[in-house]
């Protein structure tokens, strides 16, 4: 992996990539539990999770701008304007004015501009690497994901505890800055588009993501997908009211922390997993979150929690980085951009109804009980793989070609570099 880091391109969107992933678990921790303590209400932090990840079901319309936009200024403008939000939470507080609803306003805002960055990311690591690092890429990049949320969560968690939340929203708009400094200096080719294609506009580009979407063997990825996010959707405003029960903020931020430490670790994992078929290797993982996720609750301990919950995600990890290099390899690189939009939209539309439902269930049931639902969840996603044969015989990410287009032309003329 150490090669990659020879191309500055590469380099600059890995740091930019580890700042501002720093940067947005600074800010989930702050912003989650600034919602539970103005309200003391697992419903008002579901209504925030609602809110939060309803953008990302707006991911597919913002395919077409990013395959179109020139990925550098996108990466730019985007992390200047989230700085810009997250100001806006110390201002509200040293004015006086800072309520539950001046939050619920600046988060799904926020949560809109990180929709282009995803897919910007996506877009440009292929134009960067060779195809035969992909997965080593994508696995580094999880790593900059995983590894600042499990350092920077527990961080926040303490933070909060000591200095209360608002302080974590000033240090963020300083991750924003920096972010924009380092993806200011990347130079990425644009893929090649076809002279037609170019000329029909944004509406057929997003009917031509989601058409090659409906006719792909990625198809079958999304039902689980979708099974999955429903219930992170589900569990993750009751989080903070379940750390309260067991502690305070830094529990929070903790749980947070091992979850995105069992998720780094299996991204570090997955180079070694990209020649199991992706069936099989589903199908396991999954059931070995389910199992060790039930086990985690019976802990009366917090580091036995934390560890259990951080094994648990060892295969989530695996599985994210084995699809996306699996996702990678059969789109074409003009139309990544649309489709891993596309994707990411009709993968997440069901997690911010899980989010108002989990919210609700944890006031009337408590967040313990929506708990032990979010492990009975990897079982459902057990049982999709074995009744979805294509799915269940999905083949290794190494062993599948590119797929086209059924209905369109082959892409042709190449672009300058932006």
């Amino acid at each position: 992996m150490r090669h990659l880091f020879r191309d500055a391109d590469f380099t600059r969107l890995f740091l930019g990539r580890l700042v501002t992933n720093a940067g947005d678990s600074l800010y989930s921790v702050a912003a989650m539990w600034l919602v539970y303590s103005l309200t003391g209400s697992t419903f008002y932090t579901g209504l925030a999770g609602f809110l939060t990840l309803g953008m990302q079901a707006l991911q597919a319309f913002v395919g077409p701008v990013v395959d179109r936009w020139p990925l550098r200024r996108t990466l730019v403008w985007t992390q200047a304007a989230q700085g810009v939000l997250v100001l806006t939470i110390p201002a509200a507080h040293l004015l006086g004015v800072l309520n539950v609803w001046v939050v619920l306003t600046v988060m799904p805002l926020v949560s809109l501009l990180n929709q282009f960055v995803y897919p910007a990311g996506t877009a440009a690591l292929p134009r960067i690497v060779d195809e035969e690092d992909l997965t080593a890429a994508n696995s580094l990049f999880s790593m900059t994901y995983q590894g600042a949320e499990l350092v920077f969560n527990a961080v926040a968690g303490v933070v909060v505890v000591a200095s209360g939340a608002v302080v974590l929203f000033a240090v963020d708009s300083l991750t924003f800055a920096l972010a924009v400094a380092l993806f200011a200096g990347i130079r990425v080719a644009p893929a090649e588009r076809d002279p037609d294609d170019e000329a029909e506009g944004y509406v057929a580009d997003l009917r031509a993501g989601a058409r090659f979407l409906r006719h792909s063997k990625i198809v079958w990825i999304l039902g689980a997908s979708v099974v999955a996010n429903a219930l992170l959707g589900m569990v993750w405003p009751v989080l903070p009211a379940f750390a309260d029960v067991r502690g305070d903020a830094s529990i929070y931020g903790l749980l947070l922390a091992g979850l995105a430490a069992g998720t780094l670790v299996g991204a570090l994992l997955a180079p070694k997993f990209q020649d199991v078929p992706f069936g099989l290797l589903s199908l396991g993982g999954f059931s070995v979150s389910a199992i060790v996720w039930l086990g985690a609750l019976q802990f009366e301990s917090t580091l036995g929690l934390v560890a259990l919950f951080a094994v648990a995600f060892v295969p989530v990890g695996v599985t994210n980085i084995v699809a996306m290099t699996l996702m990678q390899r059969l789109v074409p690189p003009a139309m990544l951009g649309r489709v891993s939009a596309v994707l990411g939209s009709a993968s997440t539309a069901v997690m911010p109804l899980g989010a108002l439902v989990g919210g609700a269930l944890g006031d009337l049931y408590g967040p313990v009980d929506v708990m032990y639902a979010g492990g009975v969840g990897f079982l459902w996603i057990v049982g999709y793989i074995l009744v979805v044969p294509s799915l269940r015989r999905m083949p290794a990410a190494t062993a599948v070609e590119p797929e086209a287009d059924r209905d369109a032309p082959p892409t042709g003329a190449a672009a300058n570099a932006d």
